[in-house]
């Protein structure tokens, strides 16, 4: 794999990695679209910060409340609705809460690939390899998923992750935060890798509403939440382009937080250009553009 060797190398790699997003029709009457997916962490988001805290109940508990509490509201909330989204669940959860990743896929929900311990995929990780196909087991063991799409641990990525998930048949990821439509990602040698379908950064809710010991972060408000979504989804409405959420149970599952999602996702519903899907479906509608194209 090649190596930045000094800065000036850092154009040529950008420019040879950079392929601008298709304008492919979004289907139907709809003129832009809304991934909702979730990561299902539990309590690998915090072992894999410090692996001490394993003996950290409290800490540890925060996690948990995924599967005690926070994803059943979530299913729960999008039955209610009528929504299908996107589950990226750790090989480590799946492990450690095999009933929860069930109901998940059980409600009809796509589930994709998270990592296993949610290490961040560095360069150069002696663990790279193990991540991937670590996770990739559990997904065919616990629930028998042979998953089309992946978001990695903490949004990162390193160009030797984007070389195996294509090896491994990874059909899209949802990792970048670089456009608004989804593209296809170019590997160092020239050849296709996956479609991405990037990330609107201000639908992370880790980032505006974890309630934990150890943030530096206060809660927002709701009221404060719903005006920057509602602003987000509006002007890419208007764009054409769609927004992609990474809604967290341990957050989004907490009462106050639920409140502010179903409120969200009942405008959401309103709109009527807004093809609400799951990373699945806007994958093959890429699929299909492509093709044609």
């Amino acid at each position: 794999m090649a190596k930045i060797e000094s800065l000036d190398d850092l154009p040529r790699r950008a420019a040879n990695l950079a392929a601008p997003a298709p304008d492919y029709p979004w289907p139907g009457d709809h003129g832009a679209a809304m991934f909702l997916s979730f990561d299902v962490d539990a309590e690998s988001a915090w072992t894999a910060k410090d692996p001490e805290n394993f003996n950290r109940l409290v800490t540890m508990s925060f996690g948990g409340f995924e599967a005690r509490v926070g994803t059943p509201k979530l299913l729960e909330l999008l039955d209610q609705l009528g929504l299908k989204a996107t589950f990226f669940i750790t090989g480590w959860t799946l492990d450690a809460h095999p009933a929860m990743c069930e109901a998940i896929l059980a409600a009809g929900h796509e589930v994709g690939h998270h990592g296993y311990h949610h290490l961040l995929p560095d360069p150069g990780s002696t663990r790279l390899v193990e991540e991937v196909d670590m996770g990739l087991e559990a997904l065919k063991r616990v629930l028998g998923v042979v998953p089309k799409g992946y978001r990695a641990p903490s949004g990162e990525f390193c160009p030797e992750l984007r070389q195996l998930l294509t090896e491994r048949g990874i059909v899209y990821t949802s990792s970048f935060r670089d456009d608004v439509r989804p593209y296809r990602h170019r590997l160092e040698n020239g050849h296709p890798g996956p479609i991405e379908l990037p990330v609107t950064a201000s639908y992370d809710d880790w980032m505006l509403g974890l309630s934990a010991r150890f943030s530096p972060r206060s809660i927002f408000p709701k009221e404060h939440v719903l005006s920057i979504w509602k602003d987000e989804l509006d002007e890419t409405r208007d764009w054409g382009g769609m927004v992609t959420t990474v809604l967290h149970p341990q957050c989004s599952g907490r009462p106050m937080r639920l409140r502010l999602l179903r409120e969200f996702l009942i405008y959401a519903q309103s709109c009527p250009d807004l093809w609400i899907a799951t990373g699945e479906e806007i994958a093959a509608n890429f699929l299909k553009h492509e093709a044609a194209a």
